[in-house]
């Protein structure tokens, strides 16, 4: 895990997302990686990120590789939601490209941003993976997560991966 005591954040994505692109000031420290200050990688995301608990945002962070800007997508999704829905679960799809917009797809729940863990059946690990890409995409928001695949295709220079848990 990135120590969180050498981070600058040196530019906002998009508030309501609270994703932040952030900068390192330990020149050691280049690997592209994703965090969260809500939840340690493995850990307990918060109740309140919970879909029918609040359905609060969890903050996330980057740390950019050796490029910046660059157009990056996130999708966070619940694969033990295959047992219990025969699905990998979709609930945050998100897009920014390198004039500083972000566009948002449309989740499982059918609704465009974030939707947070609702695991039916007890404890779920949630994942979220952020890319890196080489190019900007043309997405429209509500793109669905195919979309996004679809797009970046070709493009992926590095990826990141943070995990949390959740329980009902």
């Amino acid at each position: 895990m990135a120590q969180s005591c050498h981070f600058q954040t040196i530019r906002l994505f998009w508030n309501p997302s609270k994703i932040y692109l952030l900068n390192t000031l330990n020149q050691n420290m280049s690997k592209f990686s994703i965090i969260s200050n809500d939840f340690v990688d493995g850990g307990e995301i918060p109740k309140e990120c919970g879909y029918k608990h609040g359905n609060e945002e969890p903050h996330i962070d980057f740390i950019p590789g050796e490029t910046e800007p660059f157009p990056w997508a996130m999708i966070m999704d619940d694969p033990d939601a295959m047992k219990a829905v025969g699905k990998v679960w979709v609930h945050w799809l998100e897009y920014g490209n390198t004039d500083d917009s972000v566009t948002e797809g449309k989740n499982d729940f059918g609704e465009i941003g974030y939707g947070g863990p609702a695991p039916p059946d007890g404890r779920h690990t949630y994942v979220f993976k952020l890319y890196e890409l080489d190019t900007d995409l043309d997405l429209k928001e509500g793109f669905s997560k195919q979309e996004l695949e679809d797009a970046m295709k070709g493009h992926i220079v590095a990826e990141a991966q943070l995990t949390g848990t959740y329980a009902p």
